[in-house]
């Protein structure tokens, strides 16, 4: 197992591939020890890549110097579990497609807070979010329920800042690694939240967040949590994309109605006519949850 865990913390630093190519490579080989024996034309047959990026993959995965690395995220108290990990979140594991590797940095044991709520929303979010959220936080908090949010500008970072001025626990999932946290606006937050909180990222902490990261991250959001909080969306917005994955990962959708004449209600309206379940107090959510 720990050999595992090297090679998909190896795999996870090597250029080429990318997370797809990875994930095909290992499906493809009886035992992933082997990929080491792998020639780059190998590799690029099994992974389906271009014979640029497989001999790119190739001499990284055979450079790598993993004592360097592994002293550097040592030194900077970052973890890091491996999907095989015992202590691999559970709920995240069963999800369609969770990632390889987790990177840690703060409190690692909020991963193994019970309940987890995922609270997601609209970037431009107005104050109906945080007059709802300073509401309900100081309960939620109460029932020792860990907050899961994205750390974006809006409802994430209301989501964030409520929960921590509530002296509950908060979980944030970025895009990109640690050293780039987007917002900027974001960074003492972000820093406050790695001392005090957890932060988790599933790329390396030097890697520049790309725009389709952050869609895809929404997945984790979502499936670390036992379900989802939607305060405020427009139509086909990112939050229909967190909605979508944890449909697909058979978590609750908890939404807070809204006026009908407001573009900001639309997207969670919509949800409720959907199916969703209609928050109208926080005993609405501890029902949900169970708590």
């Amino acid at each position: 197992m720990k050999e595992l865990n090297r090679l998909l913390f190896q795999m996870q630093h090597c250029k080429g591939l990318g997370l797809k190519g990875t994930r095909m490579l290992l499906s493809r080989v009886s035992d992933p020890a082997l990929i080491y024996e792998l020639s780059p034309v190998a590799i690029g047959q099994l992974s389906r890549s271009t014979t640029a990026n497989a001999q790119l993959f190739h001499t990284d995965l055979h450079t790598f110097p993993f004592q360097e690395f592994e002293e550097y995220y040592l030194k900077n108290d970052i973890h890091w579990l491996s999907l095989y990990d015992e202590d691999y979140p559970a709920l995240l594991k069963n999800v369609y497609d969770p990632p390889f590797i987790l990177f840690l940095k703060g409190k690692k044991e909020l991963l193994e807070t019970r309940i987890k709520l995922a609270v997601v929303g609209s970037r431009q979010a107005t104050p109906y979010t945080e007059d709802i959220l300073r509401e309900m936080m100081p309960g939620l908090a109460a029932k020792n329920i860990a907050i899961v949010s994205g750390l974006a500008r809006g409802a994430d970072t209301i989501a964030h800042k409520m929960a921590i001025r509530s002296g509950g626990m908060t979980i944030g999932v970025v895009a990109g690694g640690f050293q780039h946290i987007y917002p900027r606006e974001n960074s003492r937050l972000a820093e406050y939240m790695m001392k005090n909180h957890l932060l988790i990222s599933e790329y390396p902490p030097f890697t520049k967040p790309q725009k389709w990261q952050f869609p895809f991250r929404n997945r984790i959001i979502s499936g670390l949590s036992n379900a989802v909080l939607v305060t405020e969306a427009q139509k086909k917005s990112g939050t229909f994309i967190t909605a979508d994955y944890a449909l697909n990962e058979g978590r609750e959708i908890l939404c807070i109605p809204g006026s009908v004449h407001h573009k900001l209600s639309e997207g969670t309206n919509i949800l409720i006519k959907d199916g969703a379940k209609m928050v109208l107090s926080i005993e609405d959510i501890f029902s949900e949850l169970d708590v």
